[in-house]
Parts: C-alpha cells; sequence; structure tokens
C-alpha cells in the first residue's frame, strides 16, 4: 500500500516532488525500513537513487535502453499493470478528473477522498480475499 501521495504543480518534476516528500516526511520514511519505490523510467538518475539507497529505499524501476537488465525489472509488468487498472479506477468510478474543486484546497480534499475510499477497498478486499482487489462494487456474503 502507499504511505505517501501529493497534489503538485504540473510543471514540477516528479523527481523534485518525491524529494520534498521524503523530505517532509522523514519521519514516516525512517519508521518503514526496506520501503520499495516503483517509478518509471524518468527517475532514472544515480544521485537520486543514491539517495534514496541512504535512506533505505529501494528504486524499482525498468531499465533504459543502454542499461542492462536491473534486479526487480521482470516484475515490474504485473505491477505496472496494477498501477494502470487502480489508475482507471481512480479516473473512472471514481471521477478523479471530474473532482470538482475550485480552490487549491478543495482540490485536495476531494482527491484525498478518492484515493482514501480506494485504498481503504483495496485493504478490504485483500483482507477479505477478494478476487479484485481494486474494486469498490459492495460485496455480498
Amino acid at each position: 500500500m502507499p504511505i505517501l501521495w501529493a497534489l503538485a504543480h504540473p510543471k514540477l518534476g516528479e523527481r523534485e516532488v518525491l524529494a520534498a516528500m521524503l523530505e517532509i516526511d522523514a519521519d514516516l520514511v525512517r519508521e518503514r525500513p526496506g520501503l520499495l519505490l516503483i517509478t518509471d523510467k524518468g527517475f532514472a538518475s544515480k544521485p537520486f537513487e543514491r539517495s534514496l539507497s541512504e535512506q533505505g529505499i529501494t528504486l524499482l524501476r525498468p531499465s533504459r535502453k543502454k542499461e542492462v537488465l536491473r534486479p526487480g525489472e521482470p516484475m515490474l509488468k504485473k505491477v505496472r499493470q496494477l498501477i494502470e487498472s487502480v489508475n482507471d479506477t481512480l479516473k473512472g468510478q471514481l471521477d478523479l478528473e471530474q473532482h470538482g474543486g475550485r480552490t487549491v484546497e478543495g482540490v485536495a480534499v476531494r482527491v484525498a477522498q478518492r484515493v482514501l475510499a480506494l485504498a481503504a477497498a483495496i485493504w478490504h478486499n485483500f483482507q477479505t480475499g477478494q478476487a479484485v482487489s481494486r474494486s469498490l462494487t459492495a460485496f455480498d456474503h
């Protein structure tokens, strides 16, 4: 389950946003040894990976064209399909893109509600052994 999320200005770089999140929530990160960060190729940077490693965070990302296969990379396809499925649920069932917020605070609250609802559904479905973990459909016994 994700432990951090943020809304950021679209012109900010992803690495910059992540670095700020990790700095702001440094205690949260320290309290969870062995964190795995799953990213795309845009997070490729030796200094950035070194910084993550120093914080005890393992980076799992696809290799670039001229890189050798990275550890854990073969499992990325399945994980990325799950991430895309969750994103599709947020956009579809939870109308993430039609949030209706008119202020930064309003957008943040509405996005947080949707992320929390989906996280709760995934946790519940995992705990009860449901076949589809991201489903928000009511469970009948």
